[in-house]
């Protein structure tokens, strides 16, 4: 039986674009500035839902919960480079992507995956999602069955649930307890949700992961001071940090992070209060592993 997408903007023709064959690759270029343009401007009005799903984020986080993205093709793909991105930008491994099809489909279509609602919640309970997790369903079109499966699925077991989509009014929305929908509008390339479409849900999930991970203590002022430095790039990033928060020169920076393992939080409160690892590592977990707070004592 056939499926009706007609009516999804994300699957009208772009009139600014009919004739897009016989554009020279400057005008085609313009034409795409334009137009990811708009798609800033569509997100800035969803700020209110994004905000609320953020808040559910960092709640299922603090009860040592994790979020879990759902997705089919690139909405599946965009989850999976996002949860990816959170480990070595915040050490932390409590958001996690599911991929229709499985991970072997981040770099090969799997023709179907993305039709079986069945699929997803198998895939849930091999995770073992439960109700301190978050789930977020992404879907460009706003109809997936794959994510629908996954959003009843949480519902059922009591998980709840936000979603990022690309139409208004859709389906998804209608599975899940906090959406979000953006009108990103027609394609460029009739059809080709990976422009537009990829970019408003990328926006938004760099949004959500980066808000959520300050809301529990992952940064200092504008500092990523939960950095995993598993290269030479980022052990000399951890120096950098340490300077820019406390003021200190380098080879205090260096001394102290020698003492911790390059754990930038430590380093900082250690020399921001004077005082040894192990004190400083005692005042980071008695307030949540806070700078902040733990250098307010």
């Amino acid at each position: 039986m056939a499926v009706e997408i007609s009516h999804l903007g994300t699957e009208t023709r772009n009139a600014k674009t009919e004739n897009l064959d016989l554009l020279s690759t400057r005008e085609i270029i313009e034409i795409m500035n334009d137009e990811d343009n708009n798609v800033v401007a569509a997100v800035k009005k969803a700020l209110p839902e994004i905000e609320e799903v953020i808040r559910h984020c960092i709640e299922a986080y603090n009860k040592g919960g994790r979020i879990i993205y759902i997705g089919a093709g690139t909405s599946g793909r965009l989850g999976l480079m996002d949860a990816v991105e959170v480990v070595p930008t915040f050490n932390c491994d409590r958001f996690v992507g599911l991929i229709a099809g499985g991970e072997h489909a981040f770099v090969k279509a799997v023709e179907g995956a993305e039709d079986s609602k069945e699929l997803c919640v198998n895939d849930l309970k091999e995770l073992e999602m439960n109700e301190n997790d978050f789930l977020i369903g992404i879907a460009a079109s706003g109809r997936t069955p794959y994510v629908i499966g996954g959003l009843d699925y949480a519902k059922k077991i009591g998980t709840a649930t936000g979603c990022v989509c690309c139409n208004l009014n859709t389906e998804i929305a209608k599975h899940c307890d906090y959406p979000i929908e953006v009108s990103a509008g027609p394609e460029v390339l009739t059809g080709s949700t990976r422009l537009k479409s990829g970019t408003c849900q990328k926006v938004i999930l760099n949004m959500i992961s980066t808000a959520t991970m300050i809301g529990v203590g992952k940064v200092y002022g504008n500092l990523m001071v939960d950095v995993k430095a598993t290269n030479e790039k980022l052990v000399e990033r951890c120096h950098r940090i340490v300077m820019e928060a406390t003021g200190c020169d380098h080879d205090k920076a260096h001394e102290a992070l020698s003492q911790c393992d390059n754990h930038c939080k430590t380093a900082i409160v250690m020399i921001l209060l004077g005082i040894s690892k192990e004190e400083a590592e005692e005042k980071l977990s008695s307030n949540n592993q806070i700078v902040r707070k733990a250098v307010a004592q």
